[in-house]
C-alpha cells in the first residue's frame, strides 16, 4: 500500500529524530491518509479514494467534482 494521496500528491518526507545529546537518527514523516468513498452525482456513482485530511477539508469546502477538476488541471492526478 503506497502512502500517497490520491489527489494532493502527499508523500513521506525524510528526517531525523532528535535525541537529548542531539544525536540524529533517520526517521519519516507519513502524511495523514484515510481511505474515503465520495458520491460524484454527475456521474451517479461512488468512488474510493486514498486522501488526505486536508485534502478532505477542501473537498467538504469546494466538493467533490471541483476539486478533481482542480487536481487534474493542476497535474496532480
Amino acid at each position: 500500500m503506497s502512502r500517497i494521496c490520491d489527489l494532493t500528491g502527499k508523500s513521506p518526507m525524510s528526517g531525523h529524530n532528535v535525541s537529548n545529546s542531539n544525536v540524529k537518527t533517520k526517521r519519516k514523516f507519513y502524511p495523514n491518509l484515510k481511505i474515503k468513498k465520495f458520491y460524484i452525482p454527475e456521474e451517479d456513482k461512488w468512488i474510493t479514494l486514498k486522501v488526505s485530511t486536508s485534502a478532505v477539508k477542501t473537498i467538504s469546502k469546494n466538493g467533490i467534482t471541483a476539486c478533481i477538476n482542480k487536481f487534474v488541471k493542476k497535474g496532480y492526478i
